[in-house]
């Protein structure tokens, strides 16, 4: 069974069991502050967990484009991605533990034709936030999995939480047996052997968790994931997705044009050019800040392992064609996009090979300066990488062709506090966002509008979001403009900004048919992205913007705006960064 088949069958399962099937949101999030890219289906759904109503009702179905960093190095393996889609179901105050189950058991039994003796599941076995899962486990058991097939863990593998605080709850997760011998007499889902694979998580968001821990929500929502590409798979029989529809025709491309061969490699480009591919075409660019950098990295991870098959770089072009044409069933976008893809991408090939060329000096002049030992620090091998994006690898051929050894221990020291500062960084992304719902984000979130309708005022009608990041602590937000705001324009921008404060404006919100509300006026960005009924937020009649929320009432609230900075941000898109001051 193909990957966009077991989509298909998927979505339309879940329609018939009445949930409404929305777009997938685009992988760089709109206006939540809280990850670099959109990781979860469940992402853009947090604010209707907590209460909001979701415009298309209470059930909700769809497939979501998802980004994960925290693993880059380990792609080039036969399981890890950067790039993966995500099914998932919701109910949001709907049906709970007894009905997703049953319809997930349906689901992977009767319409993809798994084994029920191929199937496991676990539970959550309780602690003293939350108590054993038996009602989940008999669930289970009536839909049909045997008694012996169930498993309870603790909170590190059946609990669910995005970030530190916010939505949580027990979950219960089905792995599907590959038939590989055991372990050992205690193998069970919960090892890492490779016979058991996860292959769907059910959560049961009923809890908040705080600085103060756990307390229940308003309503209990069910929210779902299966990966599409593990699914694949598994149901196909396959080793690793690369050897899937998804992959293979490009492994086997590469194949041919290698002259050193590498399978690591060849997984590498292959997964990064589809990840960075799906990245630009969803609005992302290369750049040395957050999700830019992230860009960049892949790009340029995957050019190097070009560099090490001996393809030439010049075959960038027809590899980003073969890409496009094996995904655009499934992401008909890609067509629309692949100029602007190659672009993009040849452009960041480019300045790639003038860093190798600019390292290649810095480390012939670093070693200048060594003298008579022929041991290069490890800060050498560091300030390469970090400053001047020159590869270790490189380096340490560089070193090699000229009898040099490298301090790798020293290396590997600084590379690791690197990467530990890198992952707490992506990590505390989510840590402040629309996962953690308060008084500040919300403030926040409801000053970008008036922000936006301020630029549009003072700059021209023409001046969009290009998006925003937004803490506690302070906004920030991105727009297209090709000049530095003047002390004029940026006065012109606060002040009105402040004026609609006062005018204690009122903040609505309607629902209509997505044509209704691009007819009214209403702005967005990836108009795609919403479904066929939409929210529309109005401030007075200052901003009327399709978004999920949340807003303040009335902008009396906001307190006084500040803008504290305004500078570039990439080409052609500038940023401002602000304060709301209470008053």
């Amino acid at each position: 069974m193909k990957a966009i088949e077991i989509r298909n069958k998927y979505l339309e399962f879940f329609k018939k069991h009445g949930h409404a099937v929305i777009p997938s949101a685009p992988l760089i999030p709109e206006n939540d502050p809280s990850v670099l890219f959109t990781t979860a289906g469940m992402q853009p759904l947090v604010p209707y967990f907590l209460g909001e109503k979701h415009p298309e009702g209470t059930r909700l179905a769809d497939f979501q484009k998802c980004v994960r960093t925290n693993d880059i190095d380990e792609v080039g393996d036969n399981r890890h991605l950067t790039y993966f889609e995500m099914l998932g179901n919701w109910s949001l105050g709907d049906y709970f533990k007894e009905e997703s189950i049953s319809m997930s058991f349906e689901f992977l039994t009767k319409e993809l034709g798994i084994p029920v003796e191929k199937l496991f599941v676990t539970c959550f076995k309780g602690d003293k936030d939350c108590p054993r899962d038996e009602v989940a486990a008999q669930a289970w058991k009536k839909s049909g999995i045997l008694e012996d097939h169930i498993y309870y863990y603790g909170k590190d593998d059946n609990w669910w939480i995005a970030g530190e605080e916010g939505p949580c709850g027990p979950d219960t997760e089905m792995f599907y047996d590959t038939g590989k011998s055991a372990c050992g007499p205690n193998c069970q889902p919960s090892c890492d052997c490779g016979k058991y694979v996860e292959i769907w998580n059910n959560v049961f968001m009923e809890y908040f968790k705080d600085k103060n821990g756990y307390t229940k929500l308003k309503q209990k929502n069910v929210d779902t994931g299966l990966g599409l590409e593990r699914m694949t798979m598994l149901l196909q029989k396959k080793e690793t997705p690369f050897d899937t529809e998804l992959f293979a025709p490009i492994m086997k491309r590469l194949e041919e044009l290698q002259k050193v061969d590498s399978i690591e490699s060849r997984r590498i480009v292959a997964e990064h050019l589809r990840s960075s591919i799906m990245i630009i075409s969803d609005g992302g660019k290369p750049s040395n800040l957050d999700r830019g950098y992230v860009l960049r990295r892949l790009i340029r991870r995957m050019i190097r392992h070009l560099n090490k098959l001996q393809i030439n770089l010049e075959e960038l072009s027809t590899l980003i064609n073969l890409n496009v044409e094996i995904l655009k069933e499934m992401y008909p976008e890609l067509e629309k996009n692949k100029e602007l893809i190659k672009t993009v991408m040849l452009e960041e090939k480019d300045k790639f090979v003038k860093t190798l060329a600019n390292g290649e000096k810095e480390f012939k002049k670093a070693i200048d300066r060594l003298g008579n030992t022929k041991l290069i620090p490890g800060e050498i091998v560091f300030k390469l990488y970090d400053t001047y994006g020159f590869p270790p690898e490189v380096t340490k051929e560089l070193a090699e062709e000229n009898d040099y050894e490298i301090n790798q221990k020293e290396f590997k020291e600084l590379f690791k506090k690197h990467q530990e500062k890198s992952r707490a960084g992506s990590e505390a992304k989510f840590k402040g966002g629309l996962a953690e719902q308060t008084k500040e984000t919300i403030a926040y979130h409801t000053a970008t509008h008036l922000l936006n309708a301020a630029l549009k005022q003072v700059i021209g009608k023409d001046a969009h979001q290009r998006g925003s990041n937004i803490t506690v602590d302070r906004m920030r937000f991105d727009f297209n403009c090709d000049h530095k705001l003047t002390e004029e324009e940026k006065k012109q921008v606060e002040d009105l900004v402040n004026k609609w404060i006062q005018e204690e404006l009122p903040v609505t919100k309607q629902e209509m048919k997505k044509e209704e509300a691009i007819k009214s006026g209403a702005e967005c960005m990836f108009i795609e992205k919403y479904p066929e009924i939409v929210t529309v937020y109005s401030i007075g009649n200052i901003s009327k913007e399709l978004c999920g929320g949340p807003h303040v009432t009335n902008t009396k609230e906001l307190g006084k705006f500040k803008i504290k900075k305004e500078e570039s941000s990439s080409s052609g898109v500038r940023r401002i960064k602000a304060i709301l001051i209470k008053e």
